[in-house]
């Protein structure tokens, strides 16, 4: 199935307090380039979330949105430092002694010292936690997965729409052939007949001059390679064959090697202006290619 590297994807998680929102875009990239945001608290499962992504996902420069949300009472806890709580009171009572100072200290003074009383978080089940992200980045790269189909179904039949018109150009190009050596061979035999006047033409000079006209100008290899390149590019982009990005792009430059041949060998105005309308339908074709994983 023919993908392209631009697609969308979202999927929100929630289980009792626990609520997870996972959006992912992609665009194109010559390799695999991932970036995820997401809370501090996630990030040990970075790893996973890359290894898990590359299961579907083998082109392109992908950007992961994860928030994170967790509403239970029992996701903090009060700390208190008793430690700490007596040497503040060891320090008071001296502070008391050396500068004869009233020590009024109460508990709700004690309590507003430093790391006193914290707040500090619960540790949780990391198991249970990355099940739970999971199926919200299931689902996202689910339907990051589909939206990247849905396009790359309208690229391939864009591509296949652009390969049949280059068919249609090759075809003109050998049609007009045997029409260039016929008007070549007129226009050799009038200049010969003005040039020796009532001598008779030697149509075996003539004959031999139009021979190597034709070999200097023939591009039948060239136009045979170009039919066999859209072949196969046309197979390949209905086979079932995944990640033919790399693949399609190489076949487009060995058809625009072909295109720059045959418009070099052109000696015909006609037959250049269909050589340049092929190499621009080629690079049409490798333009979208570059959309393709």
């Amino acid at each position: 199935m023919i993908k392209s590297m631009t697609g969308f994807g979202r999927c929100e998680y929630a289980k009792g307090e626990r609520r997870f929102v996972v959006e992912m875009k992609g665009v194109n990239h010559r390799y695999l380039d991932v970036n995820i945001r997401m809370p501090k608290k996630l990030n040990f499962f970075e790893t996973a979330i890359r290894n898990l992504l590359k299961q579907s996902v083998q082109r392109g420069k992908v950007d992961i949105f994860i928030s994170y949300e967790d509403l239970s009472e029992s996701q903090v806890a009060l700390k208190y430092n008793e430690t700490l709580a007596g040497e503040y009171l060891r320090y008071f009572h001296e502070m008391e002694e050396s500068f004869g100072l009233e020590n009024d200290i109460r508990v709700s003074t004690l309590s507003r010292c430093p790391e006193v009383l914290t707040m500090e978080e619960q540790a949780v089940d990391e198991e249970e936690l990355w099940n739970e992200l999971k199926q919200a980045l299931d689902g996202a790269i689910s339907q990051f997965v589909e939206t990247r189909g849905t396009e790359g179904e309208n690229l391939k039949k864009d591509l296949i729409e652009k390969l049949d018109g280059m068919v249609k150009l090759a075809d003109q190009i050998e049609e007009r052939s045997p029409q260039i050596l016929s008007e070549y061979r007129q226009k050799l035999e009038t200049k010969v007949k003005e040039l020796l006047a009532d001598t008779q033409i030697e149509e075996g000079r003539i004959a031999a001059e139009v021979v190597m006209f034709a070999d200097k100008i023939c591009t039948d290899e060239e136009v045979v390679r170009l039919r066999s390149h859209i072949l196969h590019m046309k197979e390949t982009l209905q086979s079932d064959e995944s990640g033919i990005g790399r693949k399609l792009d190489f076949i487009a430059q060995e058809m625009n090697r072909e295109a720059n041949t045959i418009l070099s060998k052109a000696n015909d105005l006609e037959t250049s202006n269909i050589g340049i309308d092929l190499k621009t339908e080629i690079e049409k074709v490798r333009e979208q290619i570059q959309n393709i994983e």
